[in-house]
């Protein structure tokens, strides 16, 4: 629950502080005493949407190592670190992408990868992951997230999240002044009614939105599995690891980059927002994979 709280928090917060900032600019001509200026709320909308998607998506490494207490391997100190190095070494150089920032954290098994761009990215994976799984089982893992890097399912999701903020924004406004008009019978310009309408609506539909991007964020997981498949030649570890994964419980990771972890936890009332699809149905897609 509070994973997803994060999620919500951060990306409504974002929308909001820039909507007010903007008013207070005045870009918010789109009010005019005739009524809505549409195109002027959409050119609105888009600033506010992706302004808000793009800047959480630049910020994404930083916010990731701060909120996990990760550790960049700067130089490998361990006969350990000189594996996981050497590992994520030949995976991007396979997967035709820049050398990632490698980090480890402590805490229960997962991993995630995150960033703006596919040359500079980090791939962190948590001290339960190391000890809780055979090392073929942890480069099926590390060949998940460089898929993810490789497929630019940060960028993507940003671009997704981006759009859907435009419309939560477009459609709050559209909402609020009719709210305003029809109910609180407001003639002239907008009042109080408009302001409070307009930030209901945007918390309601920014709550709806979020499910259309985890959606989407369930569709790059089984591309990711199969894209670990294709760098390790065989489905077989990333099956296994998945299995293993099925029987711990999984580490959680901020919603700010989860949707490019490992493991999704166990939140089946809010199934609707999980990043992950259940690892059943990933064994299942990658099995189908075997000859």
């Amino acid at each position: 629950m509070k994973r997803i709280f994060l999620f919500l928090a951060t990306n409504i917060a974002v929308m909001l502080v820039l909507s007010v900032v903007l008013s207070l600019l005045g870009a918010d001509r789109f009010l005019t005493a005739q009524g809505l200026n549409i195109p002027m709320l959409v050119v609105f909308s888009a600033i506010v949407g992706f302004t808000g998607s793009i800047f959480s998506l630049l910020i994404s490494k930083p916010m990731a190592k701060w909120s996990t207490g990760a550790r960049v391997i700067e130089t490998p100190t361990t006969s350990d670190e000189q594996w996981l190095v050497g590992t994520v070494r030949r995976f991007a150089e396979k997967a035709g992408i820049g050398m990632p920032e490698i980090a480890v954290y402590e805490g229960e098994p997962n991993a995630f990868a995150t960033g703006a761009f596919k040359n500079s990215s980090l791939v962190a994976v948590s001290t339960g992951l190391l000890q809780s799984m055979t090392r073929e089982e942890v480069e099926a893992v590390i060949g998940h997230e460089i898929s993810h890097v490789a497929n630019g399912d940060m960028v993507t999701l940003t671009l997704i999240q981006g759009v859907v903020n435009t419309f939560v924004v477009f459609l709050s406004r559209v909402v609020g002044y009719v709210v305003d008009r029809a109910v609180f019978k407001t003639e002239r310009g907008v009042g109080p009614g408009y302001y409070i309408t307009v930030f209901v609506s945007q918390l309601v539909f920014g709550i709806a939105a979020s499910i259309i991007v985890a959606w989407f964020s369930r569709q790059r997981e089984f591309r990711a599995d199969a894209g670990a498949a294709g760098l390790m030649n065989t489905p077989s570890p990333m099956i296994s690891a998945l299995r293993r994964l099925g029987g711990i419980e999984p580490g959680a990771l901020p919603e700010s980059f989860q949707a490019s972890g490992i493991a999704e936890g166990h939140h089946k009332f809010l199934g609707l927002f999980a990043s992950h699809p259940p690892i059943a149905e990933r064994i299942a897609a990658l099995e189908s994979r075997k000859p």
